[in-house]
Parts: C-alpha cells; structure tokens; sequence
C-alpha cells in the first residue's frame, strides 16, 4: 500500500443550496449504479497546489454517495522530485537537458511504488506525470492489472519539450482513459487511452471558500500588519516562474505610482513535491525589498485556508499573473469571493477570466498594471465584475460539476446507463 491521506467526511446534500436541485439529483443517479465500487486517486502530495485540494473534497464525495474511494500518496527523495519539477517545467514549455541518470530517478522510484501496490480497484485515477508509470509498472510487477486505469493531466502541454512528452506518453499510451482540462492540451500520438476533457473546480464548502464574516477578515488582516482601509491587491500562488510573482511585484510597482497607498499580498504554499520553490521564494524576498507594502507569506506564517479566504475576500482586485497555467484554481477562488481578476492570458484561465465581463486578460507587466490602476479606479465596475464571476463559477466550476464528471465517465467504463 502507498501513503493513505486522512479525510473530513462531506456529504453531496450539503450542496443543494448552491447548486441546486436538479445538479443534486443528476449526481444522485449517476452515483446509483457505482455502490461499492472501490476507487483509488493517486498523486504525489497531499498538501500544496491544486491537485491535492482538488482530492480533499472529490475523495469524501465520493465516498458519501456509497463509493468505496480513497487518496494514497507515493513516496519519492529529494533527487525524485528534484527530476518531476523539471519534468513538470518541461512539459509546460521549458527546455532542460536530460540524462539517462534522470530517466533512471523517475523509473526506479515508479517502480519502488509500483512494488508497494497490493490491491484491486474498479478504478484507478492516477494524477500528473510523477506517478504516471504505476498502471505499466503495477502489470510489470504482479504480471496482471485489475480494473480501469485513468490518467489525469492537469498541466498544459500546448510547448511541451518533445523527448519528455515522449517519454510520458510512453506510459500514459495504457491506459484506459486519459483526462485533460482542455481539448488544446491533448498531444498529436496520444493512441490508446480514450480521451476526456474535464476542468478542474473548487469546494464551495471548504475553510478556503466558504463566506466568512468580515470581522474574522479584519482580524486576519491585523495579524499580519495589513492594513483594511487602504486598497490591496492579491496574488494567491507557489512561488514558481510560471506564476510570475516577480511581474507581479514590477505591476504593483507601476499602479502604486497611482495609488501611493496601495498594498501587496502575495501566498504561497511550500509544497512537498517543489523544491523548486524555495529558490523562487528567495528571489521574490528580493526583488520586494524594503517595501513595507508587500506581504509575501506562505504556511510558514501560518497562513492556511482562512488566512488565504480572508485575504481573497479583501481584495480589491485579485492577481494571478501566470506565464503558464493548466487550469489556475487560485483564479477560481478570487472569482468566487466576488472580486476581478486580472490574469495572464494563458492556458486555462481562458476558460475562467472572461475579458472585460468578470476581469482582465493580461500578457504584459504594463498592461497588468493598467488594467489594476482601471479596476482601483472604478469600484462599482469592480463590484460588477466580481458578481458576474461568482455566478460564473457557480455554473462551470465547482466540486460537484467535477464529480459528475467522474461519475459520468466511470459509468462508461462500466457500461452503467443511469436513469433519466
């Protein structure tokens, strides 16, 4: 067995007053031919970024609709995930040079996992290319594999350096199914896996999303020395140069010239699998400076789900100035506390940022800047925008039209037709 996480149960009726009755019922049903059906996700970590946050809600959903689900980590060292950021860099469009040492890190410690897998399930949801050997490596290893095998791509593959993609989908080609957040992200010489397009989503529900009162967002703020009656402006992201927190820092500079008052929060969480991270967390301490107006935390502050709502929620306008972007849940998030987003026009934040509807699309440190100073210029527009995008991720973008499509598929794979 790999590394089980623990989880909070959640139940789907929890749910009906946000997305109401009829989402309810059609999950409900698709649910009713899937009693019992024993369903594992794997990835690399359990905590930091979007995937892991995704697993927290979808998991006990699961499992409160009569699903036998469960989340199992796997583990790596240092060298591993070191050789996973650089693959996950690569297939986002970056060119790295790769040894034969590399490809050996990656393999051996797919098949370190591969050794420790000891069950059956229905189906298998194997998440990212860290992890993505274990269906090939599990039949390597018993001589047979059980069940349904699908791989969930939650990364942009539009530039992706042609050998790493290679050598990817020279694992992902068995399996059964082979899920993408867009149709642009599925590679020419895919054959095999049947191919879904399903867009990730956030819980409404959890401490990260769920309306808190402004009392506790002012306390939160006064905690850590920001100031509630001066404009701010917030970008929730890993400390990574697809996030591009340091053109973040270059357009607050710009707009402050502005809005002499204005005040930058940057999040970022330290995750286990970026070790990456940390550099660019040092780099971003440097370009900030001594500028007393920029906030650059992460849970090493003890900031955790309440302390990012909170500074979401304050806002005046939320940042995600990405680079590149699979999906950008964090973008997700801003719209959902009713707040305008200006974002990279990237990837899929063009699924979520409708330009000039519910926030800004942006390919530039200047106009990231222009488009902040508009915004701070025109709170009732802001007020507007940030309404629209609330709506609009209630439609498109929350837990449940996430579950349904898992559901969906695996009755497929099942041959389940649920009633009407």
């Amino acid at each position: 067995m790999l590394g089980s996480v623990p989880l909070t149960a959640k139940a789907i009726e929890d749910y009906r007053p946000i997305i109401g009755d009829e989402a309810v019922e059609e999950i409900l049903s698709l649910a009713s031919g899937l009693k019992g059906a024993k369903v594992l996700h794997i990835n690399a970590t359990a905590f930091g970024g979007g995937v892991a946050e995704l697993l927290s809600a979808m998991v006990p959903l699961m499992c409160d609709l009569g699903l036998d689900a469960s989340w199992q980590v796997i583990t790596g060292n240092d060298p591993f995930f070191n050789v996973t950021k650089a693959m996950h860099n690569s297939l986002q469009g970056m060119i790295t040079q790769w040894t034969p040492e590399m490809w050996n890190i990656w393999s051996e410690v797919n098949r370190e996992n591969a050794s420790r897998f000891d069950e059956d399930y229905d189906f298998v949801v194997v998440h990212d290319p860290q992890p993505a050997g274990l269906r090939q490596m599990v039949e390597d290893s018993r001589g047979r594999v059980a069940g349904k095998w699908l791989w969930r791509c939650h990364i942009d593959l539009t530039e992706a350096q042609v050998e790493v993609w290679e050598f990817v989908r020279s694992y992902v080609q068995n399996y059964d199914v082979a899920i993408f957040t867009m149709r642009e992200y599925v590679k020419e010489g895919l054959h095999g896996p049947k191919v879904h397009i399903v867009a990730p989503a956030i819980d409404p529900l959890s401490l990260k999303n769920v309306d808190i009162p402004l009392a506790t967002v002012h306390e939160v703020l006064a905690r850590y020395g920001v100031d509630p009656a001066r404009p701010m402006i917030t970008q929730v992201s890993r400390f990574d140069p697809w996030k591009d927190p340091l053109g973040v820092i270059d357009a607050y500079r710009i707009a402050k010239k502005h809005f002499p008052t204005l005040q930058l929060v940057m999040v970022g969480s330290m995750a286990n699998d970026d070790p990456e991270g940390w550099a660019y967390y040092e780099r971003t301490l440097r370009r900030a400076g001594e500028d007393f107006d920029i906030f650059i935390l992460s849970n090493l502050n003890g900031v955790g789900n309440v302390e990012v709502n909170a500074f979401q929620s304050a806002a005046q306008v939320v940042i995600q100035k990405s680079l590149r972007e699979g999906f950008g849940l964090t973008v997700t998030e801003g719209l959902w506390k009713g707040r305008p987003v200006v974002a990279g026009a990237v990837g899929g934040i063009l699924l979520q940022v409708q330009d000039g509807v519910n926030g800004y699309l942006v390919q530039s440190v200047q106009e990231c800047a222009d488009r902040l100073v508009h915004l701070l210029e025109q709170p009732a527009l802001a007020q507007s925008m940030g309404e629209a995008g609330r709506e609009h991720v209630r439609k498109n973008f929350l837990i449940t039209r996430n579950l349904r499509d898992y559901l969906r598929i695996f009755n497929q794979l099942s041959g389940y037709q649920p009633s009407q």
